[in-house]
């Protein structure tokens, strides 16, 4: 139910009606916009909403493919025929053979189309009428017009037909070049048709001279058309065979509509769904120009809207150049009642308009222009009271306009109710007005009711702080330059800043300080401490995310460290047992060649040739032992430390400008710029920096050299680590079936990655349910930096189970 009757005037949508008519293809389209009506059937307006998406895909992707020819309403001749004995003219024959192609073309568009579903089940079970279209295809020519061959009879009239009049061309032309050449015509005279006849323009003076019939003469008088004796009866032949032609076509066109008269109801239906796809094309039109979404869409009563904007608002202000403020807001089962204040021409009111026409128009099936993340609740019930209504013939004043909506809304909300009420409680003496209003206010919010109210009664704003269900908006104003900003605050009051924008209308200084005080100092300063707690409670927010966001930090580092360590010990535990196997098999190998070679000299009985050969052997052997040692990993990698630390020992020299050094307990080279007193400014990479000289080693070129390849060496690690995470890393992550807490540590963990990786496009598959992990999960990624926007999942690849973060 929708309250008031002018509730689509005044909130702008009998606007967005004509907008929508001036972009439908046919009257059928323009008449489909009239019935657009609001509804609160979930599945009704959901289907809608689908097939208005689907075809702002079509005309964003492939809208040249779209047929959006010839669609002509020609049901009214349907009904038409229903009559024995009618029948249609060519003209309307033409429009009905253009259409059929039209919808045939449409039917088979969406047949081939299994990406848009719910426009297919509107175009489902659609005929396109071959038979009818072979039939009409027979009787008309590329021109609309009947064939020569549409029957036997009609062919062999136009035979004649045309016989006939090349005959008396010729006699005319023969009698008129005769004429002229007696002098009785005009040199550059020409035949001429009047009543249907063949005649000939004769001087008035010469009109005896040529026998025939005057049929006319023209307005000047100084011409008059002559039909010879020669061409009446071909004349008379002519008009017979014309009057033949009418009857035969009659008859054809009867003939036809014969045909199609069992069709009748079939044509109409298919004009409708015709229509029906004119209404849908222009929907899409509005949405796309006004960059319109089709948002979350919930069962349940609920408004929790991100940068939604009113589309009039935000047109208007495209043509002047000025980009219009989005606004968030929510309403839930714990912050029901909103009650927005602030000052005059802050916004108040459009932020009400804003809520009733977006809601209005998702009830009736369009897509809204806010955030793709927005999630926007099903209303029974719309009530507005906006405006002033008095009525001189109902006797009514505009607070007893006021009161009546207030009676009616009393009586019928509920908690399926959407209110929106501006200036609550104004229209009569202010004190009383707000002692009435903060009653009708309790009474609806113990009627479950949602709403957004918009007031400047101090008592309303006391009155929602302390109240459940109730909860204060603020509109915020820029006190240092003295206008308003135009966004919405939720959880806080607003002030009027009757008093600065007074100041800033240019009223007099005296009238001010005067008014000051008679309101008194503290109603005065109210409004100040208000701001100022606001401004505070803004700073201590942002300082809050601030070090929430560094402690994650923190702790992403500690978690790094930790697990590095603990691959440190593993792998050095690795290296000490690989060691020790090496050490045991190098000693077996050692006795093996020791007792061997003992054995051969003896056996050799103190040969010199056999002993020096085995000695040689032994020595051999010892070298092999002795390279394989110091190429050993745990041996180099001591040995490579003592040859750092050796090659970058300090030179003790006093430092001088040009000289490379190194950061104490640091590997990076710099170069000594400028030296004042015991500080030096150092360039370290691209980075400059004053550093005391205590914290500063000298090291000569050959230092400088090695300790560089060192950290080339680092940086060549970095990157192939990074690399390997980049070859292994997945752009989704699956948390369904986690607890909330569990499935946002492991979104963090997944979002920091793909940041390091340098992703652009990720997905985070949570499932539908019940939409809690859903909202966590969104409500984190908002709070980070990374993230530029997200969105539901396309819904033929998931839609709201799935959100799609771009990074």
């Amino acid at each position: 139910m929708i309250y008031p009757p002018l509730f689509e005037q005044k909130i702008g949508f009998d606007t967005i009606r004509t907008l929508l008519q001036e972009r439908c293809l046919s009257a059928m389209g323009r008449e489909r916009v009239g019935e657009i009506a609001f509804s609160s059937d979930y599945y009704a307006i959901n289907e809608q909403l689908q097939q208005t998406n689907e075809m702002m895909t079509i005309l964003s992707l492939e809208a040249d493919k779209f047929p959006v020819n010839y669609y002509f309403d020609l049901r009214e001749m349907l009904s038409r025929l229903r009559v024995e004995g009618t029948f249609p003219s060519e003209a309307e024959l033409f429009d009905l053979q253009r259409s059929l192609f039209t919808i045939r073309d449409v039917v088979n568009f969406f047949m081939k189309q299994e990406q848009y579903p719910a426009l297919r089940r509107c175009v489902a079970g659609l005929e396109s009428f071959p038979a009818i279209l072979k039939r009409l295809d027979a009787l008309l020519n590329e021109h609309g017009l009947l064939r020569d061959n549409a029957s036997p009879a009609l062919a062999q009239i136009r035979r004649d037909l045309f016989q006939a009049q090349s005959g008396i061309s010729r006699t005319l032309h023969a009698i008129l070049r005769k004429a002229q050449s007696e002098g009785f015509v005009e040199k550059d005279a020409a035949p001429a048709i009047r009543d249907g006849r063949l005649v000939i323009p004769v001087t008035p003076s010469f009109k005896r001279k040529i026998k025939g019939i005057v049929h006319d003469e023209s307005a000047t008088g100084k011409t008059v058309f002559i039909e010879p004796v020669e061409v009446v009866e071909a004349n008379n032949r002519i008009r017979e065979l014309e009057a033949e032609e009418r009857r035969e076509k009659i008859r054809i066109l009867m003939e036809f509509a014969g045909f199609i008269r069992p069709n009748l109801e079939e044509l109409k239906a298919s004009y409708d769904v015709l229509g029906m796809c004119d209404l849908i094309r222009s929907k899409a039109l509005f949405s796309i120009e006004n960059e319109a979404v089709v948002p979350s869409l919930q069962q349940q009563c609920c408004v929790e809207w991100r940068r939604a904007t009113h589309p009039l608002l935000n047109r208007t202000l495209k043509k002047q150049g000025k980009n219009v403020v989005p606004l968030d807001i929510e309403l839930n089962e714990t912050q029901r009642i909103l009650i927005i204040s602030g000052p005059n021409a802050g916004g108040k009111s459009v932020c009400l308009k804003t809520v009733g026409l977006l809601q209005y128009m998702l009830q009736c099936g369009l897509p809204v222009p806010a955030s793709a993340t927005s999630c926007f609740g099903i209303f029974e019930t719309i009530f507005i009271d906006i405006g002033d209504e008095q009525s001189i013939e109902d006797d009514l004043s505009t607070y007893s306009s006021h009161l009546l909506h207030m009676k009616h809304f009393i009586r019928y909300g509920n908690p399926k109710t959407l209110l929106l009420i501006d200036e609550f409680g104004s229209g009569t003496e202010p004190q009383i007005g707000g002692a009435i209003a903060e009653a009708v206010l309790n009474r609806l919010n113990r009627n479950g009711v949602f709403g957004v109210i918009t007031t400047h009664y101090s008592n309303l704003k006391h009155f929602a702080e302390n109240t459940d269900g109730i909860v204060n908006g603020a509109m915020l104003f820029d006190r240092q330059h003295l206008q308003p900003l135009y966004k919405l605050q939720i959880g806080v009051p607003g002030s009027s800043f009757a008093i600065e924008i007074a100041r800033k209308t240019g009223l007099s200084e005296e009238v001010i300080k005067e008014a000051s005080e008679k309101a008194g100092s503290a109603l005065v300063d109210l409004d100040k401490y208000v701001q100022d707690i606001l401004r505070d409670k803004h700073y201590w927010e942002t300082k809050r995310q601030q070090i929430r966001q560094k402690e994650k930090r923190l702790e992403e580092l500690a978690s790094h460290y930790e697990a590095e360590q603990e691959a440190m010990k593993a792998n050095r535990k690795e290296l000490i047992n690989k060691a020790k196997v090496d050490a045991a098999a190098l000693l077996a190998e050692a006795n093996a060649v020791i007792e061997n070679t003992i054995r051969r000299i003896k056996e050799a009985q103190a040969e010199k040739e056999i002993t020096r050969e085995a000695r040689r052997e032994l020595n051999i052997f010892y070298e092999k032992i002795t390279r394989s040692e110091s190429e050993h990993p745990v041996k180099q990698h001591t040995k490579l430390k003592k040859q750092k630390k050796k090659e970058t020992v300090a030179i003790n020299e006093p430092l001088a400008v040009g000289d490379s050094v190194l950061l104490k307990g640091h590997d990076s080279v710099g170069k000594v710029l400028e030296i004042s007193g015991q500080h030096a400014v150092t360039a370290f990479g691209t980075i400059k920096s004053t550093v005391n000289i205590d914290r500063l080693e000298k090291i000569n070129r050959k230092q400088a050299k090695i300790a560089a390849q060192h950290m080339t060496a680092s940086a060549h690690d970095s990157d192939s680590l990074l690399h390997q995470r980049k070859l292994h890393f997945k752009q989704e992550i699956d948390v369904r079936g986690m607890r909330g807490d569990e499935a946002l540590q492991a979104v963090q963990y997944f979002i920091d990655d793909a940041l390091m990786v340098g992703a652009e496009r990720v997905r985070i598959l949570h499932g539908t349910g019940s939409g809690i992990l859903r909202q966590l999960i969104r409500s984190y990624l908002s709070t980070l930096p990374g993230v530029n926007r997200f969105a539901d999942e396309h819904v033929q690849f998931g839609g709201a189970g799935i959100t799609v973060a771009e990074l």
